[in-house]
């Protein structure tokens, strides 16, 4: 009797022990979170805490919705916040939270052919890249910063599909960046991506327009409905998010820094 309690014990320490848990979940996340070395800083620290390991899938935002909303995914960590709500409200998603936020920026060439440099107001910015006829890489691919830019062109009136000097590519931040800085572009990016990209663009891109408040960059975590998709696994997606919301999480976000010490993302759940 002794022995089979003995081994009983040692079964449940052995399925409770981190070591031994190997749960895998799916996180559908952006190419800006990616990119900018975000989930190598934090997820080290979530495992070793949870025995919970999390694959990421980085996407536009827009693609990390559908992932969600088919059920290829257990949690998601976006930024497009209105289309974030709309589909907690739909039912795709549940328990939302505010996690951290940046700020997007306009990046372009030295030479500066539109002379937005110093600009205040975003929108005047892409007014005068219009009116300039100036070449301007748009990511093209309904993520966050895309939506973010037609935002943008929509305030002020003008739709740049199809005009000669505005090219889609349909590709992620990093390849949009590079693209800008081969021909000499305009673009908007996240803070963070462009910072862990800054060396390797060889001065190709400046920052030439920042600090409108339109330009703020809210993400959020959600976990996949288990009702609309009941074979996700609810149970550890909430124990990503529930870490990620946590004082502990939120200062290991905090603690996420370029190699020049600036921070790349501020925690803000509440």
């Amino acid at each position: 009797m002794f022995k089979k309690l003995l081994l009983a014990l040692i079964l449940s320490l052995t399925l409770l022990s981190p070591a031994f848990a190997e749960e895998v979940i799916i996180c559908a996340s952006t190419t800006s979170t990616q990119n900018s070395g975000l989930f190598e800083h934090i997820l080290p620290v979530f495992e070793k805490k949870t025995g919970i390991k999390v694959k990421v899938v980085a996407v536009g935002t827009g693609a990390a919705l559908e992932m969600g909303k088919r059920g290829d995914a257990d949690v998601a960590l976006v930024h497009a916040k209105d289309d974030e709500l709309k589909m907690v409200q739909e039912g795709w998603f549940v328990d939302r939270h505010d996690l951290m936020y940046n700020d997007f920026v306009i990046v372009g060439h030295s030479s500066d052919p539109a002379k937005i440099k110093g600009i205040k107001e975003a929108q005047s910015a892409f007014q005068k890249i219009a009116g300039a006829k100036a070449v301007f890489i748009s990511r093209g691919d309904q993520s966050g910063t895309h939506k973010k830019e037609l935002s943008l062109w929509k305030a002020i009136g003008i739709d740049p599909a199809g005009k000669e000097w505005y090219l889609e590519v349909g590709q992620g931040m990093s390849k949009a960046l590079r693209m800008a800085g081969e021909k000499q572009a305009y673009t908007l990016t996240d803070r963070g991506t462009y910072l862990s990209m800054e060396d390797n663009l060889r001065n190709e891109l400046k920052i030439l327009v920042e600090g409108d408040p339109v330009l703020f960059n809210q993400y959020g975590v959600m976990a996949i409905n288990p009702v609309k998709h009941p074979s996700v696994k609810y149970k550890e997606a909430m124990v990503f998010i529930n870490w990620l919301i946590s004082e502990e999480g939120q200062k290991v976000i905090a603690s996420f820094k370029d190699n020049k010490g600036n921070q790349m993302f501020f925690p803000n759940a509440k």
